[in-house]
């Protein structure tokens, strides 16, 4: 499967809203610290493709999870935008002269008190990366076909904090995408109607 372009871009908002998010289980009444995440789509001959970052095991923050590139908002950050393209060259050196932002999906509100607004963008390959080895353990790139199909996503659930949470996962090769992550590519999939009523 190949993703028609303006298809894509019709499924995303134009501009950020809060007024449209996803929340994940486990979310308690906190502030939530605003970040923005690039949700790279590189545009391969063989295929679409989505660049991932497996992230180091001693951050404080989502150790050693597979996400995209990108984190919190910074005080003289002007948009989402800025953000995900700041945080996408400081953690992996993709240049944004190589990128094409398309639209935004729903804010995405994290059980660990984040509101996370994701960038969808195109990446124009050839490209070199640099990656930061203190947040960045690898870069790696999993076909759009099969993150966006639902047959890949799978339920899951864990006690965390007193509670039982559910969430999405998708399983590929060595990789455990799941958590912000998932949930994203599972509002992507559902914006396209992928998913059966």
């Amino acid at each position: 499967m190949t993703l028609d372009i303006e298809r894509l871009r019709a499924s995303l908002l134009r501009e950020p809203s809060a007024g449209h998010f996803v929340q994940e289980d486990g979310l308690e009444d906190q502030p939530l610290t605003p970040a923005a995440v690039l949700f790279p789509i590189v545009m391969r001959e063989e295929g679409q493709t989505v660049l991932l970052t497996q992230r180091t095991a001693h951050l404080r923050d989502h150790a050693g999870q597979i996400s995209f590139p990108g984190g919190r908002v910074e005080a003289d950050d002007p948009s989402p935008i800025h953000t995900a393209l700041r945080e996408t060259e400081e953690e992996i050196g993709l240049s944004r002269e190589r990128i094409d932002v398309l639209g935004f999906l729903p804010e995405y509100r994290t059980g660990t008190g984040f509101r996370v607004t994701p960038v969808v963008a195109l990446v124009r390959p050839p490209f070199e990366l640099a990656i930061d080895p203190f947040e960045v353990a690898e870069a790696f790139e999993v076909p759009l076909a099969f993150l966006l199909d639902p047959l890949n996503h799978k339920r899951h659930s864990l006690h965390y904090r007193g509670a039982l949470r559910h969430f999405f996962a998708m399983p590929y090769g060595d990789y455990f995408i799941w958590g912000a992550t998932a949930g994203m590519i599972r509002s992507l999939s559902e914006r396209l109607g992928l998913h059966a009523a």
